[in-house]
C-alpha cells in the first residue's frame, strides 16, 4: 500500500472511529503503542529501564476541537509527568501542541504549554513539545521559543524532509534549545519538502553533524543503521562523549539496535505513546516503512 494512501487514510474519521473500537484494531496496535492507559506505558517505562533504556511518555491524541478537551490533555501531561517522577523515572513527556488547542486560541495552548513545563520543572523534568505538520512549524516553534526563554525546560523537533529546517535548527541552536531531529512523518508538498528519501537522508546526515557539534543535547531520532553509523562516525571524529547526545527510537521497533547502542555506552531513549487515540500515530507508523505493515499482516495471517 503506498505510503501516501495510509497518511490520507490516517485522516479517516469512519475509519479511525472504527479502528479504535476494534478489539482487533487495538491488538495490532499494540505493536507501537504501550496500551491504552498510563499504567501499561509505565510498564513499559519499567521494561525500558531494565535494558538500560530511558523513555519519554506521549499521551496520544491531536487537533482537540474543545478548550476543555485541550485542558484534559495538558492534564493528562502533568499525569504522566508524575507518575514518572513518583516512580523513580525521568519526568520527561512529549505533547502536541494541537493537542493544547493549537487549532483554537493562541493564549490557551500558550498557558497550558507553560502550566505543564512548570510542573515538570518542579519534577526536574522535561518537556518535548513535538512537530507536526508544516501548518504549524511557524507557531510551534514561537511558543517553544517563548517558553524556553521563560526559563522553562522545553525542546521540540525538527524534520529534515522539510526545506526550512537548517534554518529553524540555526535559530533552536542559537537559543540552547533542544532539538529532537526525524526524518518527518507527515505528507508535505515538493515546495515545502524533499521529493525523495536520498534527500530527506542527506538532510538529516548534514543536519545531525551540525547539532553533534553545535546543538544542546540533541536526539538524534532514527533507525536507519546506515544513519546511525554515520552519526557515530561524526561523534568519534568530533571527539564527543556520551553525555553530549542520545539516540531515539520508537517504542517496539529494532529493539535490536537499542540493545547494539547501549552495549557500545551510548544513550538511548524511547519513545513510548500511550492512550485511546492511537489510530493517527499508528498510521503514520505503518507509512514510514512498508515493513511494518508487512510485520503486522503476518502476525495477522498467523
Amino acid at each position: 500500500m503506498p505510503n501516501a494512501l495510509l497518511i490520507a487514510l490516517s485522516h479517516n474519521r469512519r475509519l479511525r472511529a472504527f479502528a479504535e473500537r476494534s478489539p482487533l484494531g487495538r491488538r495490532m496496535a499494540r505493536r507501537f503503542v504501550a496500551g491504552e492507559s498510563l499504567a501499561d506505558a509505565l510498564a513499559a517505562v519499567e521494561a525500558s529501564r531494565g535494558a538500560g533504556v530511558t523513555a519519554t511518555l506521549d499521551h496520544l491524541g491531536e487537533n482537540v476541537t474543545t478548550p476543555a478537551a485541550a485542558e484534559q490533555a495538558a492534564a493528562s501531561a502533568v499525569e504522566s509527568l508524575e507518575a514518572l517522577h513518583a516512580g523513580g523515572f525521568e519526568a520527561n513527556v512529549s505533547v502536541k501542541l494541537t493537542q493544547f488547542g493549537l487549532d483554537l486560541n493562541a493564549a490557551l495552548v500558550q498557558r497550558l504549554l507553560r502550566s505543564v513545563a512548570e510542573r515538570a520543572a518542579a519534577l526536574g523534568g522535561f518537556v518535548r513539545v513535538d512537530m507536526e505538520g508544516s501548518a504549524y512549524t511557524d507557531r510551534t516553534l514561537e511558543l517553544v521559543l517563548a517558553t524556553h526563554a521563560a526559563g522553562l525546560p522545553v525542546g521540540t523537533v525538527l524534520q529534515s524532509a522539510l526545506r526550512r529546517t537548517a534554518g529553524d535548527a540555526e535559530r533552536l541552536i542559537a537559543a540552547g534549545i533542544r532539538i529532537r531531529l526525524v526524518k518527518g512523518a507527515y505528507r508535505e508538498p515538493v515546495s515545502l519538502a524533499f521529493a525523495t528519501k536520498a534527500e530527506v537522508d542527506g538532510s538529516y546526515r548534514w543536519l545531525t553533524e551540525r547539532l553533534l557539534a553545535a546543538g544542546n543535547y540533541p536526539a538524534i531520532a532514527t533507525h536507519d543503521p546506515n544513519i546511525i553509523a554515520a552519526t557515530l562516525g561524526a561523534a568519534r571524529q568530533q571527539g564527543l562523549p556520551p553525555e553530549r547526545f542520545e539516540f531515539q527510537m520508537l517504542y517496539g521497533i529494532r529493539r535490536d539496535l537499542q540493545a547494539s547502542l547501549r552495549r557500545q555506552g551510548w544513550r538511548v531513549r524511547v519513545y513510548v505513546p500511550y492512550g485511546a487515540e492511537w489510530y493517527p500515530y499508528f498510521m503514520r507508523r505503518l507509512a514510514e516503512r512498508p515493513a511494518n505493515l508487512l510485520f503486522l499482516l503476518r502476525n495477522l495471517l498467523r
